[in-house]
């Protein structure tokens, strides 16, 4: 049944309402009412005010954008009319904002130093840091855990010294607010830049000198790996060293003080947890229902169908990974925590396809370790603020402070 003028005016409103509500207050303490509204007015959404960006809000739409060699990644940052600063200079050689061939270079020669194992000879070190961290009482939890425990994981893996922690975990949180801050102002993007020239000094001449000097933990294995005589030039080595620092550490501590705050507004969940604290499929459950990245955006090079409609060429794919991961037509109950759901692997926490997340192996373990700690040695957790503030950040999102009480 066709809809009438009038209805279609009504809805393009509503779409538009709805799109946004997206970069709202509301949306950063609570966005998920509002995907399941994006969700009854359809899967691909192009935006009402005329303008080449589509919003994708289903599993099957965000996956397809994802696996699709017509999508490409960082082409706003690649922009050749965009200018140039510190910043943007550090981010252009991140695998993240390329595609294809460059990408596939990139991506494999970080990969060859990543491995499997190297991942999971990390789970003594989590484990040791639990025991560290970890303290009976009340606390804020992002500052007593989530923010330090990531931190401090990848820094080792990167054989990086604690001593320069808080230098790092501020050049992260700039690459942060890069990625998907609220408010770029003038002021806030002179810090970003001054961070970047920081960086760019502190690891100054750091593939030659590891190459020379070879050193434990993964910066040196990445300096040195070598595939078809190819090798990460000194610009490369530093983005995506910068790069797998902010995302090692962000993602996983939006994660960990996202799904307390979740378990705590889920006693069920919680009581499962405790009862069996090591069960499969708690870390994915946790990754589907949080989404510690909320969204992420794709250039179409070529026309693509999703859902039925052609999308052409030139346009901009917002793809909703938090509302793909509540998407009714694949997760049944989706606004539920259900540690024994059956397809909880199926999220895209992790995005998809070419650029699907390198660290999302160590990302399951220290999520596995941390929420199994917790459900061990405080099964009387309490969160005494329900309603904490949250990062302003729409992107990677995650509570500022959660204050707890564990016990």
């Amino acid at each position: 049944m066709q809809m009438t003028e009038r209805q279609q005016i009504g809805r393009q409103v509503q779409i538009g309402q709805a799109i946004e509500a997206l970069w709202s207050g509301e949306a950063l303490r609570d966005p998920y009412p509002n995907y399941a509204r994006l969700h009854s007015l359809g899967s691909v959404l192009p935006a009402p005010d005329g303008s080449p960006h589509v919003f994708v809000t289903s599993h099957a739409g965000v996956s397809a954008v994802l696996r699709s060699g017509a999508a490409l990644s960082g082409m706003l940052m690649n922009n050749p009319d965009a200018p140039v600063t510190d910043a943007s200079a550090l981010m252009r050689p991140m695998m993240l904002f390329h595609n294809g061939a460059s990408h596939a270079r990139l991506r494999g020669l970080m990969a060859a130093a990543f491995t499997p194992r190297v991942v999971e000879e990390q789970r003594a070190l989590v484990k040791s840091l639990l025991d560290e961290l970890l303290r009976p009482g009340e606390q804020d939890l992002v500052a007593s855990l989530a923010v330090l425990l990531p931190a401090r994981v990848i820094m080792r893996m990167l054989g990086l010294s604690g001593d320069d922690e808080t230098r790092f975990l501020g050049w992260s949180n700039s690459v942060a607010e890069l990625i998907g801050g609220a408010n770029l102002s003038p002021e806030l993007m002179a810090r970003i830049d001054q961070d970047a020239r920081e960086m760019r000094g502190y690891f100054q001449g750091l593939a030659d000198e590891l190459r020379a000097h070879p050193q434990p933990g993964l910066l040196s294995a990445l300096a040195s790996v070598e595939d078809a005589g190819e090798r990460l030039s000194s610009d490369e080595l530093l983005s995506n060293a910068v790069l797998l620092l902010a995302a090692g550490h962000e993602t996983t501590s939006n994660l960990i003080a996202g799904g307390v705050l979740a378990l705590s507004k889920q006693p069920d969940a919680w009581a499962a947890l405790v009862e069996a604290p090591r069960q499969a499929g708690v870390a994915d459950e946790l990754l589907r229902h949080v989404s510690p990245v909320q969204l992420d955006g794709r250039t179409l090079g070529a026309p693509l169908e999703l859902d039925g409609q052609t999308v052409a060429a030139g346009q901009h794919v917002h793809v909703l990974l938090a509302a793909a991961n509540r998407d009714p037509q694949v997760f049944t109950d989706p606004e539920r925590l259900d540690f024994a759901r059956p397809n909880a692997s199926r999220h895209l926490a992790f995005a998809a396809g070419p650029h699907y997340c390198l660290g999302a192996s160590l990302a399951r373990l220290e999520a596995s370790e941390t929420f199994a700690a917790l459900a061990e040695r405080f099964p009387h957790l309490t969160v005494t603020d329900q309603t904490p503030p949250f990062r302003p950040n729409f992107v990677l999102r995650g509570p500022a402070q959660l204050n707890v009480d564990l016990r």
